[in-house]
């Protein structure tokens, strides 16, 4: 009878105890499937087995009757098996739960192209030994979690290894004559290709940051206006549901600059430049960008001061990595992606230049063929007015590219008269594509007459640009008044005369003025530089060259006031609002009230001040950085001095 009952013991503990696989695989490798002797189902408390007496617990629970009834504390120990067996148990559920989160998670990356969200297989090898041996480590090795040593694992796996993008390229394009590096490269342009045009990922309306309908009004606001100021960046976006499923980046950097120029929506600015710049910096090492990204980029670079040359550098590094600027070469033999990729580029060649020779920086895009064949790209199927007229700013920042490698960014030195031939050449230069594409272009739909009336604004900038290095140096002379010999007069004196212009249409050309709230960045800072120009030649330098000083500073006092006017209609973190309140300040500083006579008492005045305004800067663009000074602008206005770095203290105060 007793042996019947221990048989049917072992009978009831294999039907209650129905193991698990990890149980069962633990029980392998002490080499018998069945529970061991020790295993026997423990069914009274310690105390009743303390007093040999009969244990009565319902369901199995604590407390037991007696200790219950008594006010004993009733625990019941468990076997070592039995714990061994319970805590592999929840470490194989936990899992089985973890490996079907990450599938999931996995699945939902892919449908929504997030490559970030994918599972780093090596990560996840860590965790499973981690948190305890799987039911395959188990069963293939036996003594893993109670022998391994530290630092041991249970062997490679193949199928965990990550994948392996580059290659060694047996034939590359173009045989034995191909580019060196080619033959070592990654499998294609993985990681660079845009998005399949089906996914969608996360943008901030998807997330809720903005509404569709703002951000349907931000869109209108910069695909209607702004867009064609720059000669059409989005290129074949013309819906926003075009532009979010292409790039969040992309949708991101339309909503800010829109918001930066829309009134009705201007509080969302701060959002959405949030927002904006969070998607610059995840993007910054992603290996999955492409041309939409690049838009992205441009577009911010050209509006948003305080990001524009961290931005544009960003974009030149991309488009070189995916090799934009071969675009060309399809484009020319009629393919349309060839097309639009090489006006891509011309695009960042032209907003890296904005941010750079007029900053004293060196272009970080290349001349080569594709500059060279800008022209023909006009010569296409595919070419519109927008392509011709970024055209001509390739054209005429190809020019100042060479001017800024010939004369470099010495202040402090005077050009030498043999370079002079070569100044006047570049001249030269620059009045014949004026003349080219001064009668060029029609009135826009969009924008009115800005692309006639834009070719001579952007004349008037580069001639000032160049012709300011004829005061290059002055400082350092002794005696001024003849320091300046009659051909280098003649090109300062055109320098005058190009900022004069300058000034001209802002005051008396009203539908210009209407562009302000709208043109990119370069026109701010280039404007800022054509008054202050004015103001260093009439205080300082109205004894080297003839000029009407009396004229020159009415010109600027109005120009101030008209700025003033414009930009109370601007968002306050646009930088014209800034550089408005700056020129005005300035000239406050340089007047005194007016008695009798307004040129012969104005002139003393300026004369007084002259060794305050220390504006030395003023010679070239070369050291004028508004990246770097624009929070501090008030102060830094009348004190920059390229030979004392970072400003000083008012003396005017």
């Amino acid at each position: 009878m007793k042996c019947w009952n221990l048989s049917h013991h072992y009978t009831y503990m294999d039907s209650e105890l129905t193991s698990p696989p990890v149980v069962s695989a633990l029980r392998e490798s002490f080499g018998d499937r069945k529970p061991p002797d020790i295993t026997r189902k423990i069914t009274a408390c310690v105390a009743c087995r303390k007093q040999k007496v009969k244990c009565h617990m319902r369901e199995g629970q604590v407390p037991c009757s007696r200790c219950k009834k008594r006010g004993l504390p009733c625990s019941v120990n468990r076997s070592l098996q039995t714990l061994l067996e319970e805590d592999v148990t929840w470490k194989g559920a936990i899992q089985r739960k973890m490996r079907r989160l990450e599938e999931t998670v996995a699945a939902m990356a892919a449908k929504i192209d997030f490559p970030e969200l994918q599972v780093n297989e090596a990560n996840l090898e860590h965790r499973e030994h981690s948190i305890g041996p799987t039911v395959e480590a188990i069963t293939t090795n036996p003594g893993i979690g109670t022998s391994l040593p530290l630092g041991q694992t249970s062997g490679p796996k193949e199928s965990r290894n990550l994948p392996q993008t580059w290659q060694v390229i047996e034939d590359p394009p173009g045989g034995p004559a191909s580019i060196p590096a080619s033959c070592v490269s990654e499998n294609g342009r993985a990681g660079h290709s845009n998005n399949p045009p089906d996914s969608r990922r996360p943008d901030l309306i998807s997330t809720g940051l903005i509404s569709l309908r703002q951000a349907l009004t931000l869109f209108e606001t910069y695909h209607l206006r702004l867009d064609h100021f720059l000669y059409r960046i989005l290129g074949d976006h013309i819906s926003l549901d075009s532009v979010r499923i292409a790039s969040p980046l992309l949708t991101a950097a339309v909503c800010t600059v829109g918001a930066l120029h829309c009134r009705s929506l201007g509080h969302l600015f701060g959002t959405c430049f949030s927002e904006y710049k969070g998607l610059v910096v995840s993007q910054t090492f992603s290996r999955h960008v492409g041309d939409d990204d690049i838009r992205g980029l441009c577009i911010g670079a050209f509006w948003l001061h305080e990001l524009s040359w961290a931005l544009i550098g960003n974009a030149v590094r991309i488009a070189s990595e995916i090799n934009l600027h071969s675009g060309i070469y399809k484009a020319l033999k009629g393919d349309r992606d060839g097309y639009l990729r090489a006006r891509l580029y011309y695009l960042v060649y032209v907003c890296d230049h904005h941010f750079s020779i007029a900053y004293g920086r060196p272009p970080m895009s290349r001349e080569g063929s594709i500059i060279d064949s800008a022209s023909q790209l006009l010569e296409t199927e595919h070419a519109t007015e927008d392509d011709a007229r970024l055209i001509s700013q390739v054209k005429e920042w190809s020019i100042l590219g060479r001017v800024f490698d010939t004369f470099g960014v010495d202040v402090d030195t005077s050009i030498a008269p043999q370079a002079l031939p070569q100044l006047r050449r570049y001249s030269i230069y620059l009045d014949t594509w004026f003349a080219d594409w001064n009668e060029q272009f029609k009135a826009n739909q969009n924008v009115g007459n800005y692309p006639q009336k834009g070719v001579g604004f952007h004349f008037h900038f580069a001639k000032l640009y160049l012709c300011s290095h004829a005061f290059r140096g002055i400082a350092a002379s002794t005696d001024m008044a003849r320091w300046m010999s009659p051909e280098l007069e003649d090109i300062a004196n055109t320098g005058v005369l190009s900022a004069m212009s300058i000034l001209r249409v802002i005051v008396e050309d009203h539908e210009f003025r209407s562009f302000l709230n709208g043109l990119p960045l370069y026109f701010d800072t280039m404007l800022a530089f054509a008054v202050v120009f004015l103001l260093k030649v009439a205080t300082k330098f109205a004894n080297v060259i003839r000029i009407d000083t009396a004229k020159i500073l009415a010109l600027v006092t109005n120009t101030v006031a008209v700025l003033s006017e414009i930009t109370q209609e601007m968002h306050g973190e646009h930088l014209l609002v800034v550089i408005s309140g700056g020129l005005k300040r300035l000239l406050e500083r340089c007047q005194m009230p007016m008695p009798d006579s307004h040129e012969t008492m104005l002139q003393p005045s300026l004369e007084e001040h002259s060794t305050a305004l220390d504006v030395s800067w003023i010679e070239n663009m070369a050291s004028f950085d508004f990246q770097t000074h624009f929070p501090h602008l008030d102060e830094w206005w009348l004190h920059y001095n390229t030979s004392m770095g970072l400003p000083g203290r008012s003396t005017l105060s």
